[in-house]
């Protein structure tokens, strides 16, 4: 089972951005533990980051026919980004939404979340392991396809 795990604008950021929210650990350290959960779980994950929405579009666009399922955390790009809604329901991959701090216990503007219009699941305010969650979940809905 192959994985594309997705992170968005600012998640490049984490350990030094807002660590009272997103917590000390780096996007680096983050990409190793879900290495090392991924191959736990006997999944092959991929991993992307962008500050550009297009190049998320893309990201997602190239998946198609290449992985089995999709863990996005688009950061500010989940209440804002009708094209990454669009380009997830263009390709009708399982996805999941997931966000490190808790979205709904945040300002007003963060409640809207256009991709998880498109998202199977979602997972926030678990840090790292809603990403781990994510997957889980994730290899549950490919095996009962």
């Amino acid at each position: 089972m192959k994985f594309l795990i997705l992170n968005g604008p600012n998640l490049n950021m984490l350990g030094i951005r807002e660590p009272d929210l997103y917590g000390t650990l780096t996007y680096d350290g983050l990409v190793d533990y879900l290495k090392s959960e991924a191959a736990r779980l006997g999944v092959e994950a991929e991993f992307f980051q962008s500050n550009s929405e297009g190049e998320l579009v893309t990201a997602i666009q190239k998946a198609y026919g290449r992985v089995d399922a999709i863990v996005i955390n688009a950061g500010a790009y989940t209440h804002t980004s009708i094209a990454i809604l669009d380009a997830l329901k263009a390709v009708s991959i399982p996805a999941a939404e997931v966000h490190i701090s808790d979205v709904a216990k945040r300002e007003d503007f963060r409640q809207v979340s256009y991709l998880g219009m498109a998202c199977c699941c979602k997972f926030s305010g678990e840090g790292k392991l809603g990403y781990v969650h994510a997957m889980e979940r994730l290899m549950q809905i490919v095996r009962e396809g």
